[in-house]
């Protein structure tokens, strides 16, 4: 089973691939990052796993889309685990910079698309393979300051369902991971552009999920018969719930 994750470095990236690495003995990878550093990192940990375990790394964002074409135009790839991206900011619309906006959209729908449009030929030709795409609770339940960030991830759900009606009589599985609040990965941190203080505020007394529990819940999905398709799967921390509809009483 070849392995094609993106934003593999840090995160539910390397988790995802610890766990699979784990969990599926003949399973090999490609891991797709921006730090070749961080990359060999994972590297060195899946084969302290398995050594036999064949990992290929690539460096590259995933928007140079050259260059990964030119790594991955010969490969098999069996799974395709579009991880990567980003959230940047948590303003109200009204004040938001479209710089980030520009670069949220970039990453969450151009790059996963290109990956997608890349890797799906081939698993269709060779009519096996699964593609997981990494979604969030931000795609179905809106909240204050979560704006464009959420509109792409409703665009991962709703293009994940497409692809399912896309590939309907092939045998390729599409499945859309939703986690809620997860601390332990270095999102909050981005989308804070650093500030560790509001990091910290968010995830105090939280009990926010892990990258592990986000692993094991992309796991279970490719652990079923090859007759099953999971959709979906939303997992939030018990302490989190969708807030509903919100009233305020005013005079207009």
């Amino acid at each position: 089973m070849n392995v094609l994750i993106t934003g593999a470095s840090v995160g539910f990236g390397k988790e995802i691939a610890k766990v699979i690495c784990e969990k599926i003995k003949e399973s090999s990878f490609l891991l797709l990052a921006r730090r070749g550093n961080l990359l060999e990192e994972v590297s060195n940990e899946l084969k302290a796993t398995r050594k036999d375990v064949k990992v290929e790394l690539i460096v590259s964002d995933v928007l140079d889309f050259k260059n990964i074409e030119s790594k991955l135009k010969d490969k098999d790839i069996d799974v395709l685990v579009n991880n990567a991206g980003l959230a940047l900011g948590q303003d109200l619309a009204q004040v938001c910079d479209f710089k980030d906006w520009e670069k949220m959209i970039d990453v969450n729908i151009k790059g996963l698309s290109f990956m997608t449009n890349l890797i799906l030929p081939n698993m269709v030709k060779r009519n096996t393979g699964h593609i997981i795409n990494l979604g969030s609770t931000a795609g179905s339940y809106p909240y204050p300051g979560g704006n464009v960030y959420g509109g792409t991830k409703a665009f991962v759900e709703q293009f994940s369902k497409n692809l399912r009606a896309d590939l309907l009589g092939t045998n390729i599985r599409v499945t859309v991971i939703k986690p809620g609040l997860c601390e332990g990965s270095e999102f909050s941190l981005v989308r804070f552009k650093g500030d560790k203080a509001r990091v910290k505020e968010t995830y105090s007394d939280a009990h926010a999920l892990t990258p592990k529990d986000v692993a094991e819940a992309v796991y279970f999905a490719l652990s079923q018969p090859s007759r099953v398709n999971i959709n979906s799967i939303e997992l939030m921390p018990v302490t989190q719930a969708s807030a509903g509809l919100k009233v305020i009483k005013s005079k207009l």
